[in-house]
């Protein structure tokens, strides 16, 4: 398994629309997520401008969407 990008809440909701996910709810500066084919694939995605999502949150998003690493970096 490779290492994990780099990427702000922005650029991740744009990979993940790519890959099958719409907005179901926002509150405050976090976005759900589910995807249009499987809605029991949900994440939530923090979105604070100027930062970076961080590993361990970046990984339990991968988690509950059940995409891999190399998924993402497929579509950022």
């Amino acid at each position: 398994m490779s290492g994990l990008p780099q990427v702000n809440g922005d650029r991740l909701l744009r990979a993940l629309s790519r890959a099958g996910f719409d907005e179901v709810h926002r509150k405050g500066s976090h976005v759900t997520v589910a995807h249009r084919e499987d809605p029991t694939r949900i994440g939530v995605i923090p979105v604070h401008k100027g930062h970076d999502v961080r590993p361990g949150t970046l990984r339990s998003i991968l988690k509950g969407v059940r995409l891999t690493v190399e998924e993402l970096k497929a579509y950022l």
